[in-house]
């Protein structure tokens, strides 16, 4: 809008030049000059040749033959009278096409200027305007070639700057778009004219005669030349439209890739909504229909064999969600410690070696273990963790390889990365299957198989900071590299730290109160009944504001809190109860387990952290553990 604004200005500096200098050319015009050759110029100049006009294609100007005739009258009578003509010329061509005054008015200015530009241009360059007198020299060559170039280059650029203030598009753009390809125009105007500047010297007045077909052969090389310009401007307009199509269907294909990776997502969801539902359904029918079966006997011998299996079946059951966890990634991190890699793969090739020899063995498989422990690093993890990384990854390779092979386990280190890779011979795997390996619930192993081992390998390497790559081809073995950051330092043990910066304290008796913090009643009420039993005192709290309220209105010797509640959660709970008072101890017992973070529990200064389903035997440790701290440690001093 800015450039736009620059319109009307600059059109008005550039008629109030081409008044001046017409003004001042029509002062200097010699009238002795005029001849009836220089009206039948004239006329023919301004009545014919400015009518034989072709359009710029795509732009709303036009370029005529008349270009010729004012290079003829400047060389056959100098420069003020090429000028008067040229800006004569324009403003009766310009009224053909246009309506608008500003620009008729403008457009006469411009070819007015640009002509009082070639006129000084040569006489600055030769001293003269004028060089076939004395014949067709080499000085008439070139002021015929510096005279095409000055008028193309002067009225080209003033036109050009114009339009780009008009239509708010830079000049650069707008004079190599619509300009750049006139210059052709210019140049086979003045080549016309040098011609025919000749005969009139030679031949006299009749030389205009034969100027006719001149005209004719100028106006249809401007028409053919024109055709072609359009003919390419169609071409880069169909090209152009290709490339938007051609844009359109990539985007298209991009979102159908999108929406096809969303589709596998929800299929992959979809298979473990199935997958977790299967081993749910069966774990709550075993209890439901054991639990039913006791409430219908009063043998105790057949009440405990039954309660033995429904723990059994709760324990399966929390262990499904376990896995769940594992493959959702949910435990953000741990308590790291260091692990020595070599020493790591020799761990997982003896825990593995029942399954790569001796029951390969059984079966009339031969595999060949190849270990190459070539790092000496140390990772910072779970050793317990990434032993199970490696250990499934083993057994998978067991599996793949049928007729037997050679397993390898190796250990490389290299910029600042310790490689862990398990690799072997056998069958392979197809692109399709090793794009879904780590999929939940996807095996290739039938009912023999869950299809959570891969997807939960990837969610502890991922904790780790880690990445797994498998390189993998039909019938020629598969490798699985696992990549992890190599330890810098080691960890100093957390318990260490808590224990200097504990707090002195009074020593707790051997019976607790505890205050118990869970929205879920069932909860609530089992965690009361376990510590009632052993004899502990207990304040039970459904919201973290009631429990709020009761730990400010009593004194307790343990608080017991959920995480997930409403209102208030366990988080803000724990850190307005260390508000209160800093060295009552604080356990979570969350159902989300193992994904509150080491950083979590140290901010809000957290001492344990329980996992639901928890067991009345965990709980009874828990509240031994609370009261053995408590004896440790020394009466606080006042």
């Amino acid at each position: 809008m800015n450039r736009q604004k620059l319109f009307r200005p600059f059109a008005w500096c550039v008629i109030c030049a081409g008044a001046l200098v017409a003004a001042h050319a029509a002062l200097n015009f010699p009238a002795a000059s005029v001849d009836l050759r220089f009206l039948l110029l004239t006329a023919v100049t301004i009545g014919i040749t400015s009518r034989i006009s072709i359009a710029i294609p795509r732009f709303k100007s036009s370029i005529s033959v008349s270009d010729t005739f004012i290079f003829l009258t400047l060389l056959l009578y100098g420069g003020e009278a090429a000028i008067l003509l040229a800006g004569a010329e324009c403003l009766v061509s310009s009224a053909r096409f246009c309506r608008k005054k500003l620009t008729i008015a403008f457009n006469g200015a411009a070819l007015a200027l640009a002509m009082w530009a070639t006129v000084t241009t040569l006489r600055l360059c030769f001293g003269r305007v004028s060089f076939f007198g004395e014949g067709f020299d080499g000085n008439a060559i070139s002021a015929v070639c510096v005279m095409a170039l000055t008028q193309y280059a002067a009225n080209s650029g003033v036109v050009a700057l114009a339009a780009s203030f008009q239509n708010g598009v830079p000049f650069w753009a707008t004079w190599k778009k619509h300009y750049l390809w006139t210059s052709i125009t210019y140049f086979a105007g003045a080549s016309a004219a040098a011609i025919l500047a000749v005969l009139v010297h030679l031949v006299g007045t009749a030389a205009l005669l034969i100027a006719t077909p001149i005209i004719f052969i100028v106006y249809f090389t401007y028409r053919t030349y024109m055709k072609n310009v359009e003919t390419s401007a169609q071409q880069a307009e169909q090209a152009r439209r290709h490339v938007e199509e051609l844009s359109h269907y990539i985007a298209e294909q991009e979102r159908i890739r999108e929406q096809y990776a969303q589709i596998e997502k929800l299929s992959a969801l979809g298979e473990l909504a199935s997958g977790v539902a299967h081993d749910f359904n069966n774990t709550l029918a075993g209890i439901l229909g054991r639990a039913q079966l006791l409430m219908r006997t009063g043998d105790l011998e057949k009440i405990r064999r039954g309660l033995e299996i429904i723990i059994r079946s709760a324990e399966d059951g929390a262990k499904t969600v376990k896995r769940i966890q594992d493959f959702a990634r949910q435990r953000r991190d741990h308590d790291l410690e260091p692990v020595a890699v070599d020493q790591l793969l020799l761990d997982v090739s003896e825990i593995t070696r029942p399954r790569w020899k001796e029951r390969a063995g059984a079966a009339g498989v031969h595999i060949r273990l190849e270990l190459q422990l070539r790092s000496n690093g140390t990772v910072l993890g779970d050793g317990s963790e990434l032993r199970e990384v490696l250990v499934n990854m083993v057994f998978n390779a067991v599996d793949a390889m049928p007729e037997g092979g050679t397993l390898t386990l190796a250990a490389d280190a290299a910029d600042g990365f310790v490689e862990l890779s398990v690799g072997d011979t056998g069958t392979g795997m197809s692109p399709e299957v090793r794009s879904r390996i780590f999929d939940p619930f996807f095996t290739t192993k039938g009912k023999a198989g869950m299809g959570l081992g891969l997807a939960v390998s990837y969610g502890i390497v991922s904790r780790h900071e880690g990445s797994i790559e498998v390189e993998s081809e039909v019938g020629r073995g598969t490798t699985f590299r696992v990549r992890l950051p190599a330890a810098k330092a080691r960890l100093r043990g957390r318990s260490e730290e808590a224990h200097a910066e504990a707090p002195m304290r009074a020593a707790l008796p051997a019976r607790l109160k505890v205050l118990v913090v869970d929205d879920e009643q069932a909860v609530r009420e089992l965690l009361r009944d376990i510590l009632v039993t052993e004899g502990h005192a207990v304040r039970a709290a459904a919201s973290g504001p009631e429990a709020l309220r009761l730990f400010r209105e009593g004194e307790f010797d343990a608080v017991f809190t959920d995480i997930g509640m409403p209102g208030m959660s366990g988080w803000e709970l724990a850190h307005a109860v260390r508000e209160i008072d800093s060295r009552v101890p604080l356990a979570v017992i969350t159902g989300w387990g193992e994904a509150v973070g080491s950083a979590e529990q140290q901010a809000a200064r957290i001492d344990w952290v329980i996992t639901k389903p928890f067991t009345t035997d965990r709980i009874n440790q828990l509240v031994a553990e609370i009261a053995a701290q408590s004896a440790r440690e020394p009466a606080f001093a006042a």
